[in-house]
């Protein structure tokens, strides 16, 4: 059986290194990648179980990536986990329309925080 496989969208490389780390040990198959552009092709070659992003991307914005990837049909059900300083500025119920399931503060989270976020999108 094929790990649960999760695409890490996060800029911030030493940041992205923690959560592959968190993941890695909880036995999850994890992609980093820095930047939306660079995700649409990791997304074309490979679809991942879930996404976890960081909404400010160097480049084109996490909202362009959200937005292209409800355009399709193989992409727009993979459940997305936004991990974000600016959960104040952000609406869940407005975001679910682009499938994202839940968001998670960076400011605040503990390292179960994105496990336990990943287990109740894919329930």
């Amino acid at each position: 059986m094929n790990p649960i496989s999760v695409l890490v969208i996060e800029d911030d490389k030493w940041l992205a290194e923690q959560y592959k780390r968190l993941l890695d040990k909880a036995e999850y198959g994890v992609v980093i990648c820095s930047s939306a552009d660079n995700a649409i092709q990791l997304i074309d070659d490979s679809l991942p179980d879930v996404i976890v992003l960081d909404i400010l991307l160097t480049g084109s914005t996490a909202f362009a990536l959200l937005h292209e990837l409800q355009s399709y049909g193989d992409t727009c059900n993979i459940p997305i986990i936004i991990c974000s300083s600016l959960v104040n500025d952000l609406n869940l119920d407005t975001l679910k329309d682009y499938g994202v399931k839940k968001i998670l503060d960076k400011t605040t989270m503990i390292p179960g925080d994105l496990i336990a976020a990943i287990k109740g999108v894919l329930q």
